[in-house]
């Protein structure tokens, strides 16, 4: 899939309670351990077994040669594969890292330099500027940092040793794929660990598929050349269901005694429940939105439209997606987060968060896999669970609940 770089911080974050983050490439890298032993002559006997398959699929032999001839396994890149950190960053942290005044800062001075382009990708694409601003600071810091590993090689130790079975084997031949139609020089074919590249970090399948050439000569240059890179990012989104002139969503107040079990509701509805918006602005006329707590009822609310999910698709992770829709707004002039967070109720840790979906599993309920990675299956079953303990239901994987899981 294609999330920012902001590496150490994206794999910190990607066992974090609100979802799994971290670039397009790490959002789509499970930390399982590869299958076979990476050596010299396993990783030539790789390419060996790749090169017929590569051929099958329109890549040339000079192109093959070129990219691969003097390409050797990567161990640094294996050892990623098996990180898995007990650290936890609460949300309020990782918001206040992704709307920095430094960030700011430099977000708004890429708007100003970047606006005709921007009006130009606007309306082409009809994707909101602040939330391509958004991804491309996430991604990137607003092109600071691309990641400087080779991405062949990357993805050649990863597909060697299996890892994932064959998704970076099509990455690779994605990647030769590229390199052959003379998009980026061999030399700049550079990204991060797990192949994403450029300003705000595709894999070469989001490449093949959602790369533009905006400013017409010839390349589809995501890594040099910000027009290419954000009208890409806004063809992604648009192609992915973004719907032009519906915010991702705003802050909201809950008044007392409402009902926690309203999931989504027309914004007319969500007003004759007593749901205000933070900002003091009237609620929309139309569309709908669905109520998120992301660090539970004791903390913000938010109303969420489709166009966050559709920023989700870029990272699935609710944290990102928040953090690229905050940042986008802070530039053009948004103020932060009005409620207080619940700095002093501990977040659960990665083990405690495996207990609670191992619980939730043995109890029916369908969570995916027990990682410790909170998704959408897991807020629902956790949901579900609350209302039949006379819980809140706002779906957050919090204390309250693990202790009423222990409880049987």
């Amino acid at each position: 899939m294609p999330r920012i770089i902001l590496f150490c911080v994206a794999l910190a974050f990607l066992l974090c309670n609100c979802g799994q983050y971290s670039g397009v490439a790490e959002a789509k890298a499970k930390t399982d351990t590869a299958k076979h032993a990476l050596g010299e002559p396993s990783f030539r006997a790789f390419l060996d077994r790749l090169w017929p398959v590569a051929r099958a699929r329109g890549v040339t032999r000079e192109t093959f040669l070129v990219a691969m001839s003097n390409v050797t396994p990567d161990q640094d890149v294996v050892d990623l594969t098996k990180k898995q950190s007990e650290f936890v960053k609460p949300i309020w942290e990782y918001l206040a890292s992704a709307t920095s005044s430094n960030r700011l800062e430099r977000g708004s001075k890429m708007a100003g330099v970047n606006q005709s382009t921007l009006d130009a990708i606007e309306q082409r694409y009809g994707v909101e500027r602040s939330v391509i601003l958004g991804v491309w600071g996430m991604e990137t810091n607003f092109g600071g940092y691309t990641g400087g590993k080779d991405i062949l090689r990357s993805l050649a130790t990863l597909a060697s040793v299996g890892y994932r079975g064959t998704y970076f084997r099509d990455e690779l031949i994605g990647a030769l794929l590229i390199l052959q139609q003379r998009h980026v020089a061999r030399a700049d074919f550079k990204g991060s660990w797990a192949g994403a590249m450029g300003q705000t970090q595709f894999m070469p399948s989001s490449f093949q598929r959602f790369a533009v050439d905006f400013d017409g000569d010839g390349k589809k240059d995501i890594w040099t050349n910000v027009p290419d890179a954000l009208a890409s990012t806004a063809n992604y989104l648009k192609q992915n269901g973004w719907q032009a002139g519906l915010p991702w969503g705003f802050e909201v107040t809950i008044p007392h005694g409402f009902d926690y079990r309203l999931r989504r509701l027309a914004f007319g509805e969500w007003a004759s429940q007593g749901v205000r918006r933070a900002d003091g602005q009237g609620m929309l006329g139309s569309g709908e939105a669905s109520l998120f707590f992301p660090a539970g009822a004791d903390g913000p609310a938010f109303l969420v439209t489709s166009n966050f999910d559709v920023i989700k698709r870029y990272n699935n992770s609710d944290a990102y997606a928040l953090g690229v829709a905050m940042l986008g707004d802070r530039i053009y002039g948004a103020g932060p987060v009005r409620a207080s967070w619940p700095v002093n109720d501990p977040i659960l840790g990665l083990q405690q968060r495996v207990e609670l979906q191992e619980s939730l599993t043995r109890l029916g309920y369908d969570v995916g896999e027990a990682n410790g990675r909170i998704g959408s299956l897991t807020r629902a079953a956790i949901r579900d669970f609350q209302e039949k303990r006379g819980l809140r239901p706002d779906g957050y994987a919090g204390r309250r609940v693990l202790e009423a899981l222990r409880v049987r």
